[in-house]
């Protein structure tokens, strides 16, 4: 069993999908607070931030502490969550026919491993139809959402090119994950 410190509904689907037993308790720390435009610099910052607001609270005694955080990346600039959905109609469209960048940062912790790990899985999109934006949009799935993008929704259809893993643009990249659980679980003697 691991803690999970995100309240993000896609990082619990891919714990689920990998069946990894885990709890959720999400935080509070404020990424809006975070100046940097560096994305690579925002997403250990708000990572890092995360982190620390939650193991001052929990802990990893009785169970490892796993948070994450993940940014966008087009034109370089950084495509953070929208602001509301005029914001997610630019970013959408920024993006349409376009190449993108997911950077996920993620912070495993027990009392026997430390994982910091930053990844990055790049996509080429093809162009985006505007029916399917305006009904995206309306959908007010991409609220929340970096970049206002859903790699694993949405934009599945557009994909011409993915260089990374999928998991690493839904929030999460489980498979540099998975060795260090599965290492865990065998020490603690849970199965996987």
């Amino acid at each position: 069993m691991i803690r999970l410190g995100s309240n993000s509904p896609a990082r619990v689907f891919i714990l689920k999908s990998h069946n990894i037993p885990f709890i959720q308790n999400g935080g509070s720390f404020d990424e809006d607070s975070i100046k940097e435009t560096d994305p690579y610099q925002f997403v250990k910052i708000a990572t890092q931030g995360k982190f620390d607001e939650l193991y001052s609270k929990f802990g990893c005694e009785d169970m490892p502490l796993l948070v994450a955080d993940s940014v966008v990346v087009c034109e370089g600039k950084l495509l953070r969550k929208a602001k509301d959905k005029d914001d997610a109609r630019k970013m959408i469209e920024m993006q349409s026919g376009n190449q993108t960048s997911v950077v996920t940062c993620m912070i495993f912790k027990s009392n026997e491993s430390y994982i910091f790990d930053i990844s990055k899985t790049i996509y080429q999109f093809s162009t985006f139809k505007k029916e399917a934006i305006d009904e995206y949009i309306k959908s007010g799935e991409c609220m929340g959402k970096a970049g206002a993008i859903m790699v694993e929704g949405f934009c599945k259809p557009y994909i011409v090119n993915v260089d990374g893993y999928e998991s690493t643009a839904m929030g999460l990249c489980v498979e540099k994950l998975l060795p260090f659980i599965t290492s865990y679980s065998i020490k603690n003697g849970t199965i996987i």
